[in-house]
């Protein structure tokens, strides 16, 4: 049956007052903001030297070569982005989720 919500609330609050909860809100949070970071750096510095640099991007990758440097660029920003998606994802299902379980049974105690 469902608990009343008064119950609710309390099991609210005792899981926010869990320091492991608060570590796994930091942590999380430290994380997201890092990797978005990142691949906003990244984005960035792409762009500024679409704005500023273009010949750099236009060269030829070799003599013969119809691939430009822009090419491989884009390609790895993209590949940078899933790694970093990739990273955080195994974040979540390993290291957030073992501390959001602890969490949840010690609020069933």
């Amino acid at each position: 049956m469902d608990r009343p919500v008064s119950q609710h609330a309390q099991s609210y609050d005792q899981i926010r007052n869990n320091p492991k909860f608060r570590q796994l809100v930091q942590s999380r949070s430290r994380l997201a903001w890092s990797l978005s970071a990142s691949v906003f750096g990244v984005y960035s510095l792409f762009m500024l030297t679409v704005a500023f640099a273009p010949q750099w991007l236009h060269r030829p990758l070799g003599e013969a070569s119809l691939l430009t440097v822009g090419i491989p660029v884009g390609a790895a920003i993209i590949i940078f982005s899933w790694l970093l998606t990739g990273w955080y994802v195994r974040s979540a299902n390993t290291r957030f989720d073992t501390l959001s379980a602890q969490i949840l049974e010690e609020s069933q105690q």
